[in-house]
């Protein structure tokens, strides 16, 4: 038995005046369930199943409940995911004749009724509903159940997999980590790496590409924020009508309405994420913009874009919508809100 006071050095939290977890030696919980919704609705939110196979086009529309528990554990660096979770979505499906006249418009539900960790190898159950029962309607229902459920069933176990790593809890890994190790990752950059991570493989699927811009300014975080969700201040950099809510589940609409979307999650002077599409692109078709904010030193502002499913040609057949996309936010975003802010480099 070792000596009083020299035991092992993992075990220190009593000796240390701050009470840190060094290393992630002891019990710590994380609740992963706001993010676990928030990550579905990312996941499942307006995807498109069929666009126009067999006259027959479905997409779905929004996550509408995310229920249940889920957490991470970590003990001596190990980490310990525990979830049982229900998932409810609503879909939509149209019907058309070989002339492209709609004959039966539908909606319909999706629930998942048991997502578990203790099931984390196997595919959960999935229930396909419509409420029209009719011929068409049960061969949308049946065009969903075909083609729709592999997607979802890819989603979900997007969400296995990230919980595995695990999920919210990760990026504090990596944080400290990179903090004992004395390195310059913040928090925000962690977040948006793992972020990146989470959507890598919902970013490759066909037709559709993402970009990643990092922007340093010379403002604090919430400065930025604020620029960027008010409305009279997008006006004064772009020269151009906007129109902005501050309300998660609030929509906006930038550029004289050429850009329009709506706010999925928004947390003041740390993140933005909207769904977010331009008018010239295919209907049904939303990207999903992440921004968030760093300051790795008073004054100074690390801004992070990621944006993900853009499609690589609008509905004309223009084939520059990524390149003038990245474009955009680069030359008339950020550099106009430097050179109208004073926030240069």
């Amino acid at each position: 038995m070792a000596k009083y006071g020299e035991g092992d050095k993992r075990w220190i939290v009593e000796e240390r005046p701050d009470g840190t977890n060094v290393h992630n030696w002891h019990w710590a919980e994380t609740n992963c369930l706001e993010w676990s919704r928030n990550l579905f609705t990312n996941l499942l939110s307006d995807l498109t199943i069929l666009d126009g196979e067999g006259n027959l086009y479905i997409k779905t529309k929004k996550v509408d409940k995310v229920d249940g528990e889920a957490y991470v554990n970590i003990r001596k660096g190990k980490i310990i995911p525990g979830y049982e979770i229900s998932v409810s979505l609503s879909w939509e499906g149209e019907a058309r004749d070989a002339d492209g006249k709609s004959l039966l418009k539908v909606d319909g539900s999706i629930e998942i009724p048991y997502i578990a960790d203790e099931n984390a190898d196997e595919d959960p159950e999935i229930k396909v509903t419509v409420k029209d029962e009719g011929p068409l309607g049960r061969r949308l229902k049946e065009a969903f159940v075909s083609k729709g459920k592999p997607i979802v069933l890819e989603k979900v176990r997007v969400y296995v997999q990230s919980m595995a790593k695990g999920g919210p809890a990760k990026e504090e890994l990596e944080v400290k980590k990179h903090s004992t190790n004395k390195s310059s990752s913040s928090p925000a950059a962690a977040a948006a790496a793992s972020y990146a991570a989470q959507t890598k493989k919902d970013t490759s699927k066909k037709g559709f590409k993402s970009i990643s811009l990092t922007e340093k300014f010379h403002c604090r975080p919430k400065d930025l924020y604020d620029i960027l969700m008010d409305e009279n201040r997008w006006k004064g950099f772009t020269h151009s009508n906007a129109k902005i809510s501050k309300e998660v589940g609030g929509q906006f609409s930038l550029f004289d309405g050429s850009v329009t979307g709506t706010n999925q999650e928004l947390q003041e002077g740390k993140l933005i994420i909207q769904k977010w599409r331009f008018g010239s692109w295919a209907d049904g078709i939303h990207s999903t913009v992440r921004l968030t904010f760093d300051e790795p030193e008073p004054g100074v502002t690390i801004v992070k874009l990621i944006q993900i499913d853009i499609p690589e040609e609008d509905r004309y057949g223009n084939s520059t919508v990524v390149e003038n996309t990245e474009r955009g936010w680069r030359d008339l975003i950020f550099h106009k809100i430097r050179a109208l802010f004073g926030f240069g480099v």
